[in-house]
């Protein structure tokens, strides 16, 4: 997959059939096709975008999306701390292309996964973080820090092993930072 993605941390267990199941006769109202893959997940295409609240916007160059179980969710090295209780499983939603369109989409299909199974969103890195270059890496993080504390909602930092004893931070945000987030000017996801 050549898109961005995102993780959806559910906080009780369910099976990806019954998560699917579920979803099916929804995506179907708005999406077109809707196949169910050989993982059990999902793929689809965002037939009529204003079901997310994206009016005037057209799909026709966005490509396909997925919905799978994250299978290393949760995972051992990773700090959730800042989460009670801690997150019982793992999917992941992304997008099949790059683009802003195929951004925005992903984003608004985050958003409406994340209401409809009362997730929190993994933004799978550090939003707004853009390193400038060998030594600036604490300007940099202090500059994204800063932009997405004047955002409302709750965003979290959640520190995971790089490997060689190296730690580093993924954003986590409720619902309402990520509705804030995709009305922001810089609104991206991390590919």
């Amino acid at each position: 997959m050549a898109g961005p993605a995102v993780g959806l941390w559910l906080f009780d267990h369910r099976s990806l059939e019954e998560i699917c199941a579920s979803a099916i006769p929804w995506l179907e109202t708005f999406c077109d096709p809707v196949e169910t893959e050989a993982d059990g997940g999902l793929a689809f295409r965002v037939r009529e975008p204003a079901a997310l609240g994206l009016h005037r916007f057209n799909t026709a160059e966005a490509g396909m999306f997925f919905l799978s179980e994250d299978d290393f969710m949760p995972a051992d090295d990773e700090d959730y701390s800042a989460f009670s209780p801690a997150p019982a499983q793992g999917l992941i939603l992304a997008a099949g292309a790059s683009g802003q369109m195929n951004h925005t989409l992903l984003g608004h299909l985050a958003l409406a996964f994340a209401r409809r199974l009362n997730a929190v969103i993994d933004f799978d890195g550090i939003l707004g973080y853009a390193p400038g270059g060998r030594g600036q890496e604490a300007a940099d993080l202090a500059r994204a820090r800063a932009m997405v504390a004047s955002l409302p909602g709750t965003l979290r930092e959640v520190s995971y092993d790089t490997g060689g004893g190296d730690r580093w931070i993924r954003h986590v945000g409720d619902q309402e930072f990520l509705t804030a987030w995709l009305h922001h000017p810089d609104f991206h996801l991390i590919k």
